[in-house]
């Protein structure tokens, strides 16, 4: 098999892993031009210190051991296999450099023969990558669950993020969708890798010529829609992933149903609209304060996909407002729908020489379509509508049902392509970039 046609394999299989952010484009280069965005696997991603890099998004192998019902790669699938060797992906890594489509290399692989085979062959990729070539472009790749820590450590000493994927959001269904794998075999190096990270920032404090251990830090990927867990048990999961093993971002990927088996449910279209409010409340944990408990429950263990979490928990808690925007405390602030990280802190900022009043708050950057049924600005109300929870709930919900996101089967985009358009109601709405801004 020629390298072109390995490159087109193993480049579409890497797409569904989503633990590095894609691209999604197919803009090709012009003459004159620079870089590329073709489908040959590129792929976007931010390393360590925010800057958004290209990478060269592919599997080494597709060839894989294990039957997972859910995963296109499943040994029972009859279609085209590949296997780069650790040579063809320097010579394709380092020639898509020169030609500036590449900033870097996001390695992933189905597992061959067993777990230390496979990670063997990554280590030697990334080895020659950086010792033959000289090759200091960004590489995140994918560690291999079972294979031994002394690879794991090796690895872990040549790339900038290694990541592990969970999958699936619970043992249970492990155990029915994947029964061939086991959960400790993923958590384990999981917590040798945080462990590592943690040592090595103590040794470089000493030592500062240290080599770095996964500076970028890990990451994992959950698949939505694949097994009956709630918001609630994927939420709670993931926000012990963050406390326990200091991870980087926790991915949620929509499941696509790309293979049959009984087992799996029968959807039509991704559930695409679930994931983008798992996205925006994993924000929320991460960045605005919230746990996981407060924003879901028992009772209502999924999230509303008329409301934001945010907007969702103000309104199951609206006991809690108006808060005076002149008065309430940095964590109350960062609570109010509408109002995000940077406009707290420039409220708190001019809040020491001046009292602010409802016309400034559009200057600082506060969506007020939300944020005015939750405030009060030197003691007065600005809603359109009474404060009132079931009237400020009925202002608030799209006058078109947010399932049509899901009838197109689409990831939710930045912008219009043909054929694809959403509904005005939902343009109004902004929530499509809520996730992504952070502005809850």
């Amino acid at each position: 098999m020629d390298l072109q046609r390995k490159l087109e394999i193993l480049s579409s299989a890497a797409k569904y892993d989503v633990s590095c952010s894609s691209s999604g484009s197919d803009r090709k280069n012009k003459k004159g031009g620079i870089g590329n965005a073709s489908i040959s696997g590129i792929c976007h991603s931010f390393t360590p210190d925010g800057r958004c890099v290209s990478l060269l998004k592919i599997l080494m192998s597709n060839v894989c051991i294990y039957d997972c019902s859910y995963c296109v790669s499943r040994r029972s699938n009859d279609f085209p296999r590949a296997t780069f060797t650790p040579d063809e992906i320097c010579d394709i890594t380092i020639n898509f450099y020169k030609r500036n489509y590449i900033e870097g290399l996001f390695l992933s692989s189905a597992i061959v023969k067993n777990a230390n085979f496979t990670m063997e062959k990554l280590y030697e990729t990334v080895y020659k990558l950086r010792s033959e070539h000289n090759f200091n472009g960004y590489i995140h790749l994918k560690a291999i669950p079972g294979a031994d820590q002394d690879l794991i450590n090796k690895t872990g000493l040549l790339v900038d993020r290694m990541s592990i994927n969970i999958e699936l959001p619970s043992s249970e269904s492990l155990k029915l969708l994947a029964p061939e794998k086991d959960k400790n075999k993923i958590l384990l190096p999981m917590k040798h890798i945080n462990n590592g990270i943690i040592e090595n920032k103590s040794n470089r404090k000493s030592f500062k010529n240290a080599p770095k251990f996964v500076p970028g830090g890990q990451s994992t990927q959950l698949i939505v829609g694949a097994s009956p867990e709630s918001d609630l048990k994927i939420l709670t999961l993931s926000e012990s992933l963050y406390k326990k093993m200091n991870l980087k971002r926790v991915y949620y990927s929509a499941f696509v149903p790309v293979t049959n088996d009984k087992r799996l449910p029968d959807i039509k279209n991704p559930p695409t609209l679930r994931e983008h409010r798992l996205y925006q409340a994993d924000w929320l944990l991460r960045f605005y304060g919230f746990n996981a408990k407060e924003l879901l429950n028992e009772e209502n263990p999924n999230f509303d996909i008329n409301f934001d979490p945010k907007t969702n928990w103000a309104l199951q808690n609206i006991h809690l407002f108006p808060m005076e925007i002149n008065k309430a405390p940095r964590e109350m602030l960062l609570r109010i729908p509408g109002i995000g990280g940077k406009s707290v802190q420039r409220i708190l900022s001019i809040r020491r020489v001046s009292s602010i009043s409802f016309e400034d708050l559009k200057k600082i950057g506060v969506v007020l379509k939300r944020a005015q049924y939750f405030i009060t600005c030197n003691g007065r109300y600005y809603g359109d509508v009474s404060f009132d929870e079931p009237l400020i709930r009925n202002r608030l919900t799209p006058k078109e049902d947010l399932n049509i996101l899901e009838n197109q089967g689409e990831q939710l985009n930045f912008f219009d392509r043909p054929g694809f358009s959403l509904s005005p109601a939902i343009l109004k709405a902004d929530d499509i970039f809520s996730s992504v801004i952070g502005e809850l």
